[in-house]
């Protein structure tokens, strides 16, 4: 029998560590549950030193680590599960997708993960040491797969989980781009005018009316005499780039990104839109994790690394720490007031009908819905004001050059 050391929470939320002797580590997770635990973590005692020796003597793999697009991963996903359903060990598994992998950098992670698996690591340790591929919930839903024995159903989930978070990224993203384009196109030619066309007239105008120009006309040429000779356009131009650069850096605090996450949430339309899909991906993370078997202290933690906003970060902590004191899910969700009381209540009865996974997965699929309307309607918002907008623009534009007209047509009349 071999020795597992185990880390475990018993009904009144107390963390416990002890070790236990067992065939595999799924008999030893059985016995755990038997006294009434719960286990958050178990590894082998041994397991570690063992596979030591062979990892130091295997060649070590470079440039395995670089980042790698998430449709690559997701194919990755799908294919070793289709494999793994075949009844191929994993070993063998991973040896026929490094060799069919067309991309250099996945192809050599690919490898890598294999050269672990050789030197007696499990598939999910080898994945964690490779996290710009394989991130937190890819390797925890893994471990969960190795420790029932499901792995081909948990990867199929883990494709299925990637593949609509993927979606629903893609969705609003192109949502998006449209808008850019146009306020992009639009800004540049009213800046060309502006800089080319707008300082022609000055002279011919201050003539006109003898240098006695309107405030109104006055400040539109002040205004492109600025761009045209004192680097205004450098500075519009380099605006928009200083505010990503600046937005990057506070984001890389935490206490950043929680204000700004505040700050985003209280947008008109936008706001809704940011909380929707940030409610989707926690509740999609989460009922993910637990349907295939993650404890759900362990889910919650994971859901609040990925979450993708401090807010709700902040609230799945919050529900960590109740749940610890041996409090429900739903009662934490309903007093933080950063949920509609929908998601609580649907929390509560999955908590009541022990289907607390598939309620969650169904409040992130009807969030889904709502994303989608709101983007449309957001859409539909956009066109109307950016017309408004750029018409009022080059409204302003025309009138400070007519202005001036007008003052000597009524100047002539009055004489």
């Amino acid at each position: 029998m071999a020795l597992f050391k185990y880390e475990a929470l018993d009904s009144q939320g107390v963390s416990i560590k002890d070790e236990i002797e067992a065939l595999s580590q799924q008999e030893a997770v059985s016995k755990i549950r038997n006294l009434g635990y719960f286990p958050t973590k178990i590894q082998s005692a041994a397991g570690v030193k063992k596979a030591a020796p062979r990892a130091a003597a295997r060649p070590k793999r470079r440039g395995g680590g670089g980042k790698v697009k998430v449709k690559i991963v997701t194919q990755f996903a799908r294919q070793l599960s289709t494999l793994q359903d075949a009844g191929l060990p994993i070993l063998r598994s991973l040896r026929i997708l490094e060799e069919q992998e067309k991309s250099g950098t996945f192809k050599r992670v690919v490898g890598g993960v294999a050269e672990e698996i050789e030197g007696g690591s499990t598939l999910s340790e080898a994945m964690g040491k490779y996290p710009r591929c394989f991130d937190r919930l890819f390797v925890n839903m893994v471990a969960a797969g190795e420790t029932g024995g499901v792995l081909d159903l948990i990867l199929a989930r883990i494709a299925d989980f990637m593949e609509k978070a993927q979606k629903l990224k893609s969705r609003v993203k192109s949502a998006m781009v449209y808008p850019l384009v146009v306020l992009t196109a639009a800004f540049g030619i009213l800046l060309g005018l502006m800089k080319f066309v707008i300082p022609q007239f000055k002279t011919v105008l201050e003539e006109m009316v003898e240098g006695k120009l309107n405030a109104f006309t006055t400040t539109v040429l002040d205004t492109s005499n600025w761009i045209a000779k004192e680097y205004g356009w450098a500075y519009i131009i380099g605006f928009p780039f200083a505010m990503i650069f600046i937005l990057r850096i506070i984001r890389r605090f935490r206490m950043g990104r929680l204000v700004l996450d505040k700050i985003k949430l209280r947008l008109p339309v936008m706001g809704q839109l940011s909380g929707k899909i940030a409610v989707t991906r926690w509740t999609r993370t989460l009922g993910t994790l637990i349907g295939a078997g993650v404890p759900i202290l362990d889910a919650i933690n994971t859901s609040a690394d990925t979450a993708g906003n401090e807010v709700y970060s902040d609230m799945l902590n919050n529900v960590h720490a109740s749940i610890r004191q041996g409090n429900s899910f739903s009662e934490p969700l309903k007093q933080s007031k950063t949920v509609d009381l929908i998601v609580s209540n649907m929390v509560a009865v999955g908590e009541e009908t022990g289907e607390l996974d598939k309620m969650l997965l169904k409040v992130a699929d009807n969030f889904d819905e709502q994303v989608d309307v709101l983007v449309a309607s957001l859409m539909s918002m956009l066109e109307p004001i950016m017309i408004i907008v750029l018409g009022g623009i080059v409204m302003c534009i025309v009138l400070a050059v007519f202005l001036p007209m007008i003052q000597i047509i009524t100047s002539l009349s009055g004489t």
